[in-house]
């Protein structure tokens, strides 16, 4: 036998406005909580109804019942894990029992008189995918508890989780996680350096309580069902290359989007919700929320996977319905974003002016959306776990990427030093400005180049600013990747005519198209590959598509008529690679000479070692090129066989490690005479800045923030003094180099 809850579609969207109205019109949240169980067990013919609310310190208290004593509210509770209830809130999934007493994880509360009831139905009550309490309906009987009951108590406590209200430190509720109110102290992965303050705002799209019930049910499943089709469309024309990409996501993980998008579950889940009476995005922010809430408990690898990707899909879903690809931001919100993970176009969209700082669960140090970061001067602090259970829109946050460190709510102590921090900050920018001018020459003498990684016209701003010598890397992809069309000849020249006018005159190396792997232009066809890093990209595809690469050798040669011109081509692998692809060169200069116009007045050609086997060519292709860039973001991914977009790979290998530090002495002493820099986040770093100086490299290219730091370390050393030293620790294997040289430059009073 079943329960006999509102038995339709009809009846339970009833149900729901009943609620609404009567939360809406209580005088109080715990009138409102009382008359809630008292409405929910009539119309599920229980004879309990029980609403349990999750703590702060973690304990689950009984805060309304319809069928318990009443003397039993606010003084029952349960720890975490404890009982039944406890049950429910473990698992954030129901738990429905014919036979309550019997279930191991029973517990018995005298208290409460539950002596007589057998059946028990539990389902969570989330908010923004936290546990923040349990409802609970129980029967005399032994009952048989149907699908129905179950999804509509779902339903009923997913409207009660948004409905809820936070009375604050002096309401009824005081005490209580209905939303997250405690300090929060995390610590991840420094992705771009900074510290920020500011309110959080959710990437995700959210649903405003004011859209949780649908006024025209019908209407409102057909708005599930056309969203449900756009996004299944999506994603096919995605794998089949006719639409722009998602932030570069790989076609394992489309394919994996696609394939869960037709899962009958998931949108039977969705449907169902509609038609209990919720809004389209309404009821897939309750199944997002569960899914959410189950990743938080989930132990299994696969499993947590596998969530991740329905969560992911849940926010897609959202997107469809809502029309927006990212939340509208207020002007002068001091926003703080918040993602599991954030691609650069979408970064792009925000602009800089717009956000204070960035935080993510995911995220790598050398993934696109870090370098547009860096690139905006933004700080990042990504590999957060847990961040978005913990975060809701609004909340006020710290950002310190110093300290690797974000402040949830921050205490008014935390806020004292920040405020510390800032200031110490500005003095050291302040320390930087006035050293700006002055050329980066070390104690022995020895001249030090000072370049900036660039990709966008706002980073030329950074020259002046940082004192930089020059660009040593222009991006030049990002144009194509924010681009739903190939970028015309002549947009392509506005822009590096901009770079080059912006430089004054300092020299600006333009990277050619680095297209494939995670960064994809929409334009392009997409090519299922099992290791795309090491696929058709870079060079690769300038190579396959002359076509493409002499349209933007074109613009680069038109846009320095009468300049100095640096062209470097990225991922060569083998030398007739760079033989072919500076004849591609050779032909638009040919042809600019055809055409009447002079081209540029000096033409510099070279090429980035990013591949191991060119670095087993070093001496070879230095001999005919005319400049060479170590480019170390993807030479020690595949030196050390680690992919750099994993968070779990990001910290297990060191540049500074023996052996990578005696493959860079190998390159940079085969290199000869021809000049040589390194290009890439290492080089911005003082510490890593130093090895790289002491083994020879006197050319680094590296993000705005980096020039100032590095400078101070360079022109604090005697790398006469240094550089026989770290021979001696190279060839000694029981020295920890990183170690050694933070305590050499202790001892020298160098600040790192």
């Amino acid at each position: 036998m079943a329960a006999a809850p509102p038995g339709t579609a009809g009846a339970s969207r009833a149900l729901l406005k009943s609620l609404r109205d009567l939360m809406g019109s209580a005088r109080d949240t715990q009138s409102s909580l009382d008359r809630t169980v008292t409405l929910v067990g009539n119309a599920m013919v229980a004879d309990v109804c029980s609403i349990y609310l999750r703590r702060t310190d973690g304990m689950l208290e009984l805060c309304a019942t319809e069928g318990l004593k009443r003397e039993a509210v606010h003084r029952t509770q349960m720890k975490p894990r404890e009982g039944l209830v406890g049950l429910v809130a473990e698992l954030a999934e129901p738990v429905a029992l014919s036979d309550a007493p019997s279930h191991p994880r029973f517990s018995y509360r005298p208290e409460t008189g539950e002596d007589p009831y057998q059946s028990f139905l539990g389902v969570p009550i989330l908010r923004s995918g936290r546990l923040i309490g349990v409802l609970v309906v129980q029967n005399r009987n032994p009952l048989n508890w149907a699908d129905d009951d179950i999804e509509v108590l779902r339903t009923i406590a997913a409207f009660i989780g948004e409905q809820v209200p936070d009375d604050g430190a002096g309401g009824a509720l005081a005490g209580f996680e209905i939303k997250p109110t405690q300090p929060v102290r995390m610590r991840g992965k420094v992705l771009s350096q900074g510290l920020a303050e500011g309110v959080a705002v959710l990437h995700e799209p959210v649903v405003a309580a004011t859209r949780i019930l649908a006024e025209d049910p019908v209407a409102e499943e057909q708005r599930l069902q056309t969203g449900l089709i756009d996004l299944r469309s999506g994603l096919e024309r995605l794998l089949t290359g006719d639409a722009e990409t998602l932030g570069g996501v790989p076609y394992e993980v489309l394919e994996t989007f696609l394939l869960l998008s037709q899962d009958r579950g998931w949108e039977r889940r969705l449907v169902d919700g509609v038609r209990a009476g919720l809004t389209a995005e309404a009821s897939v922010e309750q199944v997002r929320s569960e899914h959410r809430a189950r990743l938080a408990n989930a132990k299994d690898n696969y499993l947590r996977d596998r969530l991740q990707d329905l969560e992911e899909l849940d926010n897609r879903l959202l997107r469809h319905l809502s029309g927006a690809s990212a939340p509208s931001l207020a002007p002068g919100a001091d926003a703080i974003i918040v993602a599991r993970d954030i691609g650069p176009a979408e970064l792009l969209e925000y602009g800089a002016d717009r956000i204070k700082a960035v935080l993510l669960e995911e995220g790598s140090p050398s993934g696109h959306a870090a370098i547009v970061a860096r690139a905006m001067r933004l700080p990042m602090i990504g590999q957060l776990p847990g961040l978005l259970s913990q975060v809701e829109a609004g909340d006020p946050v710290i950002v310190d990427a110093g300290e690797h460190t974000a402040y949830l709510r921050p205490e008014a102590a935390v806020r004292q030093a920040f405020d510390t921090r800032l200031r110490l900050q500005t003095e050291e920018r302040a320390q930087f400005a006035a050293q700006r001018d002055e050329p980066c020459i070390t104690r022995c003498g020895q001249r030090v180049g000072l370049l900036l990684n660039a990709g966008l016209a706002v980073d030329m701003e950074q020259l002046d600013l940082t004192g930089a010598d020059g660009v040593g890397l222009f991006r030049t992809e990002f144009q194509f990747m924010v681009s739903d069309t190939m970028p015309r000849l002549e947009s392509q020249t506005e822009l590096y005519s901009a770079v080059m006018a912006a430089a004054a005159g300092r020299p600006v190396t333009f990277r050619t198209l680095d297209l494939g792997s995670d960064k994809m232009a929409a334009f392009m066809p997409k090519e299922r590959e099992e290791n795309p890093a090491m696929g058709w990209r870079a060079v690769r595809i300038g190579l396959d598509r002359p076509a493409l690469s002499r349209y933007q050798l074109r613009a680069l040669v038109r846009a320095a008529e009468g300049q100095h011109l640096r062209v470097m081509f990225p991922l060569v692998t083998v030398i007739e690679e760079f033989r072919k692809a500076r004849a591609l060169l050779a032909q638009e200069l040919d042809w600019a000479r055809k055409h009447g116009r002079t081209g540029p007045v000096r033409l510099e050609v070279g090429a980035m070692v990013e591949a191991p086997a060119l670095a087993w060519q070093t001496r070879e292709i230095a001999a005919e090129a005319d400049f060479l860039s170590v480019g170390t973001n993807d030479l020690l991914q595949f030196f050390f066989a680690a992919d750099r977009g994993s968070a779990r790979m990001a910290e297990r290998f060191d540049i500074l490690s023996r052996p990578a530090l005696g493959f860079l002495r190998h390159i940079r002493t085969s290199a000869g005479s021809t000049p040589m820099s390194v290009c890439g986040e290492h080089a911005g770093r003082p510490v890593e800045a130093m090895a790289l100086i002491a083994l020879g490299f006197d050319r680094l290219s590296m993000p705005a923030g980096g020039i100032g730091p590095v400078k101070r370390m360079a022109m604090a050393t005697d790398f006469d003094h240094l550089r026989p030293r770290l021979e001696a620790w190279l060839e000694d294997p029981k020295v920890d180099i990183r170690a050694a040289l933070c305590a050499y430059a202790t001892e020298n009073s160098i600040v790192l």
